[in-house]
């Protein structure tokens, strides 16, 4: 929504107006000015450079900022439809699969602990179930603090450089936890991993964000999760062949799925040196002197991305982050609502993914199947995540088909409370945790909220990792609420569960009215100006980011 209110209620029949973020523009507005080309070509109703103060106001902006796409910004520039949808394509080769290409390096190393697990790692490792979870707090705690600080460092060298460096260095972690003697080494790679992985998924959904527009972005972010169930799949597969090398070389089966699937990220990260770029108009390298786009296509590019979001360009993309900015973007309340949600939503799938091998063997089940037996739910995750995010960009509604999420969960975790039989009955405890794990998540559609909210890429840089550092911080409770005391059954550890899943339903309905009330607040305001008065505000207001009150919030 933001700037580009294309959903907006209108109040009054008399002024039919689209909140277009830097001016509110009458429907029946002439843009003429903007084209005198043939009716096939595309003219964008809610362009916000239509109006000439606003399109002076972010030339001007975008000139001292050193935007580096600014020599392509054209307010009156168009293009064809079938022009735009070639583009679209492009990117989707050349952005959305290479993201979801390297998203599967982070799963591979992040999820081959499960896989390992399922062997005799903590046997051979002398560890609990208590100190794994201790490993498992370790990694999520460095993994959060890593996540602001990751972020800092790529605005400044650039997620084109930054994340290759950190995918080179943490698969070189996991190589070596085929060395492991005991828990301290356990404990020490955790903490490395945690680390350098810290940072790495809002660094990339902020690469992706320079090339799309943020209703795109949602549903490529869903393919962008789809990926780590893809991954889970084959990894599981992989594993169940990998396991059976226990004894070669001298080396356990969980140690040669940290080799050969470290080594697999590896050359990923390498890979990702050569085919990242800056941006859209920075993607000529010397070994493709063509680069990606014609001019043209690159002036396509920037300029449908600048009328979704035209603060996309108040920054460049060697620009740091000072103090200023970021203290301006943690201590933005509007987006804590967000926040709030990805502490709590994660944590009941979160337990359960992280315990299902060692459930699935206390039932009874061997090393060999576990692996295979965690592929039905990764196959319905992907269904339900790319069905729930496929409609909410539909019907252009987040927070209430979000609820689709607790409504699925809270009666599977109701029953696997109070159900007698659970982790008990083999098949019947199987089959309640894979539908619970299956359920629909709302990861992409929040990440997505979270990035239109933050208004500017100042405050979007920042928030991404908050958002991400208060998932993670779910994931460090997660590690913690299946305890030994509790076993076999694990009542007070899924009754925790089951009080969180009901917690969803005031948290999404509370954050859905929140941006609703602040929207109409601001419109009336905002309507209640003359012309003459929005402009005077545009030009000298103090208002920065989400708190100007010509800034509508999606929701």
């Amino acid at each position: 929504m933001g700037y580009f209110s294309k959903d907006k209620k209108v109040d009054s029949d008399e002024t039919k107006s689209v909140d277009v973020g830097i001016e509110t523009i009458p429907k029946s507005a002439s843009f003429s000015s903007l084209n005198d080309q043939s009716s096939s070509e595309t003219l964008d109703s809610n362009n916000p450079f239509s109006n000439p103060v606003v399109e002076k106001h972010y030339a001007e902006l975008y000139e001292s900022t050193k935007y580096e796409c600014r020599h392509h910004f054209d307010a009156k520039f168009t293009w064809t439809p079938e022009e735009e949808k070639n583009v679209v394509w492009k990117l989707e080769w050349r952005v959305t699969l290479l993201a979801c290409f390297l998203f599967v390096a982070l799963q591979v190393d992040r999820g081959n602990l499960a896989q390992a697990v399922a062997d005799n790692m903590l046997e051979d490792l002398g560890m609990t179930t208590t100190q794994y979870n201790w490993g498992n707090t370790i990694f999520y705690l460095t993994f959060l603090c890593a996540e602001l600080p990751s972020q800092l460092v790529s605005k400044r060298l650039g997620s084109d450089v930054w994340i290759p460096i950190q995918m080179i260095l943490w698969s070189i972690v996991t190589i070596c936890q085929c060395k492991m003697k005991n828990r301290a080494g356990f404990y020490a790679t955790r903490a490395l991993i945690g680390l350098l992985e810290g940072g790495f998924i809002p660094d990339l959904v902020l690469w992706m964000s320079y090339f799309y527009t943020s209703s795109e972005l949602s549903i490529r972010l869903s393919f962008f999760w789809t990926s780590l169930s893809v991954t889970q799949i084959v990894t599981s597969i992989l594993a169940y062949g990998i396991l059976h090398m226990r004894g070669v070389s001298g080396f356990a089966g969980w140690a040669w799925i940290f080799i050969i699937e470290g080594l697999f990220t590896l050359l990923i990260g390498i890979a990702a040196a050569f085919l990242m770029v800056p941006s859209a108009v920075q993607t000529k390298k010397p070994w493709n002197k063509k680069g990606w786009f014609t001019e043209r296509e690159e002036k396509i590019v920037v300029n449908r991305v600048l009328r979704d979001d035209p603060t996309k360009g108040d920054m460049h993309n060697r620009q740091g982050i000072n103090f200023k900015m970021l203290w301006y973007a943690i201590s933005d309340y509007y987006l804590w609502p967000v926040y709030l949600i990805g502490l709590i939503a994660y944590i009941p799938t979160g337990v359960l993914t992280a315990y299902l091998t060692l459930v699935l063997k206390s039932l009874g089940f061997t090393t060999f199947e576990v692996n295979l037996l965690a592929i039905p739910y990764m196959a319905l995750h992907i269904v339900l995540l790319l069905g729930i995010t496929w409609y909410s960009e539909k019907i252009k509604d987040v927070f209430l088909v979000a609820l689709f999420q607790p409504l699925y969960t809270v009666p599977l975790l109701g029953v696997l409370r109070f159900w007698g039989g659970a982790f008990v009955q083999k098949w019947g405890s199987y089959a309640l945790v894979i539908l619970i794990l299956g359920n629909p998540y709302i990861h992409a559609m929040m990440v997505s909220i979270c990035s239109r909210n933050a208004q500017s890429i100042k405050t979007r840089t920042v928030s991404a990792s908050i958002y991400n550092m208060f998932v993670q911080a779910g994931s460090i409770i997660a590690s913690n609420v299946y305890q030994a005391s509790d076993k076999p059954l694990y009542k007070k550890g899924n009754g925790c569960l089951f009080g969180l899943a009901l917690a969803m339903f005031p948290l999404l309905i509370g954050s859905k009215y929140f941006y609703v009330f602040i929207n109409n607040r601001r419109a009336k305001i905002w309507d209640a100006m003359t012309a003459e008065e929005q402009n005077d505000y545009i030009l000298n207001t103090k208002d920065t980011g989400s708190r100007r009150i010509n800034f509508r919030f999606s929701h």
